[in-house]
């Protein structure tokens, strides 16, 4: 599964269960990130143990992303069965505050930092 624009890439490698975000999300309200939420959800139902999401090379992120993200941590909690890992970059400003928050959301979340 993947989504991709001039400045983004998102895709799934199942066989890891990993998510990975590069580049720079942008894009203007919740009609433009349909793709994105739609490949999170199916990513949900197929109900993986564990779940990372890896933000390391995503440089910007806009509130409408925040947004996205924000919604599936909590769709990712009310399953329940799903342990979900979000690799953040400390070199990417916005991701140390931003990141924090999803952890407000699911408790469970684990945080993962590189450098």
């Amino acid at each position: 599964m993947e989504v991709k624009g001039d400045e983004y890439r998102v895709w799934y490698e199942p066989s890891s269960s990993i998510v990975y975000c590069q580049g720079s999300l942008r894009l203007a309200g919740m009609e433009e990130y349909a793709p994105i939420v739609g490949m999170l959800d199916n990513i949900i139902q197929e109900n993986p143990k564990q779940l990372t999401l890896n933000l390391c090379e995503l440089e910007f992120l806009n509130s409408s992303g925040i947004n996205v993200l924000s919604k599936f941590v909590i769709k990712v909690r009310q399953k329940e069965s799903i342990k979900i890992i979000v690799c953040g970059s400390d070199a990417i400003p916005w991701q140390r505050k931003s990141l924090k928050n999803l952890q407000r959301l699911m408790s469970s979340l684990v945080l993962e930092w590189q450098s």
